[in-house]
């Protein structure tokens, strides 16, 4: 283990950006020319996406920093901190938490896209932390890139979202981070990315900290994460003091209550793409602890004499949530190995512990439990690496949560939606928000033969839009939304026009039963499929649920027909993802997850209610 003291010059820094607009390649590229690679060693595309869902989403999930050396002919060796944070708004828990780590941010801006949602969510965050962003304008290469225009737009948002006199003068790069240059003008050279770390190191001010570097150590918990060698780990920037490896210290809650007191057995500080075990660790530096094992986000660990804990920042509370139950259908327990309500209860608090976005709340039924998150996405990330685990679990449909106001009035969360979407179908658009209480802020040409239109949405309204958002524009729409505020309730939004195809019986499905079902509607299984009584086999062409029989065999006889033994070919079943899924299914069904499967059933019927049909379906 190396002894090793953070170096003078020091600087800490987010990298913000709307989703895909290159934020993750630019890091990529920082950390080739900052010389965090040897010569000979193979570099990892998107090396901070390390998660397996945030490479197939290509999407960044969870905040992870790191660290390049810069070595300027003004400034000399600077050590700078870089935090790559989440696009989404639906990840916005780790953004509001890791700005209390920087002293500024780089706010990466599509030259083409220009200004998009979760560009106001993240800036108006930094913003209010009183940061000064740098603006580096992406993607400038591309033909039809408006860097200038897009800078003057970048200008209004900071204005529309209260930016001060000091945070409007904010200076800009151009810049191609797949490519790797920046440059001051338009014109300039184009060659690296020397003058985004030359700008970084004359604008953004050293930490903060620096000057508590003699009085006791604070450090404010902000990631949460546990190592198969050392256990929990918490990382968070120092915010006075130092400490070295063996100190016992201790944890305070936000009210000041003490949780624990520990000897701290391991010390880490990020040095590149790894995070490198020293002895002593100072102020500023962003730093990882290992020996405490009843702190949480949002704690401070500090020295024995400190009574004061680090003021945590307000987390935006959850819109939407699902219930969560075990899996009691037919078929459960075939897949996976996790799927006690205990087990999962477990997993679920153990979720809520590093992530304060999510709230997870108990129900009157011991086995279900209430997940509440800032939007389908999140939820949908957790319910899939939980399945991955080897849980299987039923989800219910989200549904938003209403607040009441001081006059006892409802209010619902109401989302800013943007959509970019061709000229040809703007209006099928229109029509379908309108219908779901949407209300059209603005409609622009953005060219190419594309529209860019702007609504105010209630949350209710988006939920299962999105996979009809895609079919109503043949796959070329992009729909991005972010929380807007609490409205007064818009009223009634009709539900799902489609009703189900449900299977009356258990067994496996056969060909010539679908076969003859394909005029009902669309199907979700293949032949050869386990079905059971209840299960959704797939949507129905009409507006009620319909119950079939998709294990239905042909008839035998000993007659040989023309025409008869003809091989049966089946349209191929539309298959669900687990969010197509989890957006699809009504009130009354449930989507049962497992490692293997997505499946969609109905609600379990009580006995009153199963026997009421039965008598029906024999009349009948």
């Amino acid at each position: 283990m190396s002894s090793e003291s953070t170096a003078p010059k020091l600087r800490n820094i987010a990298i913000i950006a709307h989703v895909d607009h290159g934020k993750t390649t630019l890091v990529d590229q920082m950390l080739a020319q900052g010389g965090v690679y040897r010569e000979n060693e193979a570099r990892q595309e998107r090396a901070m996406d390390s998660n397996d869902q945030e490479r197939e989403r290509g999407i960044t999930i969870l905040a992870k920093p790191t660290s390049v050396v810069w070595s300027s002919p003004k400034h000399g060796e600077c050590r700078i901190n870089v935090v790559d944070t989440p696009g989404h708004a639906d990840f916005g828990g780790e953004v509001e938490r890791i700005l209390s780590m920087v002293d500024s941010c780089v706010l990466l801006v599509d030259a083409e896209e220009s200004v998009m949602p979760q560009t106001k969510f993240v800036l108006s965050k930094a913003l209010r932390l009183g940061l000064r962003p740098i603006v580096v304008l992406n993607k400038v290469d591309r033909p039809n890139a408006n860097p200038d225009g897009v800078v003057n737009e970048v200008f209004d948002l900071f204005s529309a979202l209260g930016a001060t006199e000091e945070q409007l003068d904010f200076p800009y790069l151009y810049a191609s981070g797949k490519q790797g240059w920046a440059t001051r003008s338009i014109d300039g050279a184009r060659e690296s990315l020397a003058p985004l770390f030359e700008l970084i190191l004359d604008y953004v001010p050293e930490p903060k900290p620096l000057a508590q570097r003699n009085a006791p150590f604070k450090m404010l918990a902000t990631i949460l994460d546990s190592d198969a060698f050392v256990g929990r780990t918490l990382t968070g920037r120092v915010e006075a003091g130092s400490i070295a490896v063996g100190a016992t210290v201790k944890a305070l809650r936000r009210d000041g209550a003490e949780i624990e007191r520990a000897r701290l057995t391991k010390l880490f500080a990020y040095r590149g793409l790894r995070r490198v075990p020293v002895e002593r660790v100072e102020a500023g530096d962003i730093i990882a602890i290992a020996g405490l094992s009843g702190v949480t986000v949002s704690d401070t660990i500090c020295d024995i004499e400190v009574v004061e804990p680090v003021p945590a920042l307000p987390i935006d509370p959850p819109t939407i949530a699902i219930t969560l139950t075990i899996n009691d259908s037919p078929l459960a327990g075939r897949d996976g190995d996790k799927v006690q309500s205990r087990v999962i209860r477990d997993r679920l608090f153990r979720q809520a512990e590093g992530d304060v976005a999510i709230r997870i709340g108990e129900t009157a039924d011991k086995d279900a439990f209430e997940v509440a998150g800032r939007g389908e996405l999140q939820l949908g990330v957790l319910i899939e690496t939980m399945r991955r685990e080897g849980f299987e679990m039923s989800i219910s449909r989200p549904r938003v949560l209403f607040k009441r106001d001081d006059d006892n009035a409802l209010l619902e969360p109401v989302e800013e939606v943007v959509v970019d979407v061709d000229d040809d179908y703007s209006g099928i658009v229109i029509e379908k928000l309108s219908l779901r209480k949407a209300q059209m802020l603005d409609m622009r040409p953005s060219g190419e033969g594309k529209t860019r239109l702007v609504f105010h949405a209630p949350s209710r309204g988006l939920v299962g839009y999105h996979s009809e958002f895609m079919t109503d524009t043949r796959g070329t729409g992009v729909l991005n939304r972010l929380f807007h505020a609490y409205l007064p309730f818009a009223g009634e939004i009709p539900g799902r026009r489609n009703g189900a195809l449900i299977s009356n019986e258990q067994g496996d499905a056969t060909a010539y039963a679908l076969w003859n079902l394909e005029e009902r509607g669309v199907m979700f299984i293949d032949a050869g499929e386990t079905v059971y009584e209840g299960m959704v086999i797939g949507e129905n062409s009409r507006s009620d649920d319909l119950e079939v029989n998709p294990i239905k065999g042909k008839k035998l006889t000993n007659v040989r027909a023309s025409g008869k033994d003809e091989a049966i070919r089946l349209t191929p079943p539309r298959r669900l993802t687990l969010e197509q899924a989890i957006s699809w299914i009504d009130d009354d069904e449930l989507v049962e997850v497992t490692p293997k499967s997505i499946r969609v059933r109905k609600r379990w019927l009580d006995p009153n209610e199963r026997k009421r049909r039965e008598r029906m379906a024999a009349v009948a």
